[in-house]
C-alpha cells in the first residue's frame, strides 16, 4: 500500500509515566472502592450523589490537565470520547439492573455486584483496546472494520428499542448461568458476598457467583461496542483507555442515583443507536478521506456538538412521552 494512503499517526500522550501514574491512580480507586464496599451495606442518595460527584470531576480535571499540557485537541478528543462512553455505560446500567432484579440481588449486596462488573469491564476494555491499537497499526482497513461493528450494533439496538425488547429478557435463560449451573449446584439463598459455600456435604455455587458471571458475561458485549465507538473519536490508545477507565469508575455511584429515573429515559436506546451509526460513519469516512483526500471528515468539535444534542433530545422526549402517558384524556 502507497504510504500517501497511510495517514501518519499523531504522537500518543501517553508516555510510560502517564501510563504509570494513570494505572496506579486506577487501582488505588478501585482498591478504595472495594474497602468502601467491604461491610456490605445499602447504598443511600447521598452518598451515592457525593461519589458521583467525585467521579464527574475527575475527568473535567483531566482534561483541563490535559488541555494546559498537550493542546486543545488532546482535551477536546478525551472529553468528546468520555461522553460517548458515558453514554454508553448509562445502557450498561439498564443491563445491570435488570440482572440485579433478575436475580433478586440484596440491596446490601448491590454495590459488590457492579463493583465486580466494572473490574470486568476494565479489564476486557483493556485487551480490545490493545486489539484496536494493533488493528489501526496493520492498516487503515480497520476503520471499516470499526465503522461495520458500529452500524451493526447501532441497528440491533433500533430494532430492539423500536419493538421495545431491548431489556425483556430472561436471566435465567442467559447462557453463562445456564453453563454454570450445569457445572455446579447453586443454592437458593445468599450468603453474603461468598462465591461459594458447603451445602449437604458438597461445594456449591451462591446466587452471588451466578450473577457477577453473568454481568461479566455482558461486559464482552459492552466492550466490543464501546472501544471501536471511542477509536471513532481518537486513535490514541492512551486516550482509548483514559476515557474507558473514567465512564466506567463512577458507574457504581452512578446506578444508584439513576437506578429509578433510568426506566423514564425510554428512548435512550434510540439516541444511542444514532450516536455509534454517526460514530461508525465517522471511521468510514475517516478511512475514505485517507484514500480520496476529497472526501470530507465529520471534525470531532461537530460530533461534540451531535452528540450533546442527541443525549438531550431523546431525555426530553423520553420525559415527554412519559408525562403524556399519565396524562388523563379528557371527557
Amino acid at each position: 500500500m502507497p504510504s500517501s494512503v497511510i495517514a501518519a499517526a499523531e504522537p500518543s500522550v501517553g508516555s510510560a509515566w502517564m501510563w504509570a501514574i494513570s494505572i496506579a491512580v486506577l487501582l488505588g480507586l478501585l482498591a478504595l472502592d472495594f474497602a468502601i464496599t467491604r461491610k456490605p451495606h445499602e447504598v443511600r442518595l447521598r452518598e451515592a450523589l457525593g461519589w458521583s460527584a467525585f467521579y464527574v470531576a475527575l475527568p473535567l480535571l483531566f482534561a483541563l490537565m490535559l488541555w494546559a499540557w498537550y493542546g486543545g485537541i488532546p482535551a477536546l478528543e478525551f472529553f468528546t470520547g468520555y461522553v460517548v462512553e458515558k453514554s454508553l455505560s448509562v445502557d450498561n446500567l439498564f443491563v445491570f439492573m435488570m440482572l440485579l432484579a433478575g436475580f433478586a440481588v440484596p440491596p446490601a449486596l448491590q454495590q459488590r455486584v457492579l463493583l465486580y462488573g466494572i473490574v470486568g469491564a476494565l479489564v476486557l476494555r483493556g485487551i480490545f483496546i490493545a486489539l484496536g491499537a494493533a488493528l489501526l497499526q496493520a492498516g487503515t482497513w480497520a476503520f471499516l472494520v470499526f465503522g461495520a461493528i458500529l452500524f451493526v450494533t447501532a441497528a440491533k439496538i433500533l430494532r430492539d428499542a423500536l419493538a421495545g425488547t431491548a431489556f425483556d429478557r430472561d436471566v435465567s435463560q442467559l447462557r453463562s448461568v445456564r453453563f454454570l449451573r450445569r457445572l455446579m449446584p447453586v443454592t437458593d439463598d445468599y450468603h453474603g458476598p461468598r462465591i461459594t459455600v458447603r451445602e449437604a456435604g458438597r461445594r456449591a455455587l451462591t446466587p452471588f457467583a451466578v450473577v457477577v458471571v453473568a454481568v461479566f458475561a455482558t461486559d464482552v458485549v459492552f466492550a466490543v461496542d464501546s472501544v471501536p465507538a471511542v477509536y471513532g473519536i481518537t486513535e490514541d490508545p492512551y486516550l482509548v483507555f483514559a476515557t474507558n477507565a473514567f465512564a466506567l469508575l463512577g458507574l457504581r455511584a452512578l446506578y444508584f442515583v439513576l437506578h429509578t429515573a433510568l426506566a423514564k429515559l425510554t428512548h435512550l436506546n434510540h439516541g444511542l443507536a444514532i450516536i455509534l451509526g454517526l460514530i461508525g460513519l465517522k471511521l468510514v469516512l475517516h478511512w475514505a478521506h485517507g484514500i480520496w483526500p476529497a472526501v470530507p471528515e465529520i471534525p470531532t468539535p461537530i460530533s461534540l456538538v451531535v452528540i450533546v444534542l442527541v443525549l438531550a433530545t431523546v431525555t426530553l422526549t423520553s420525559l415527554y412521552a412519559r408525562r403524556s402517558k399519565h396524562v388523563e384524556p379528557r371527557s
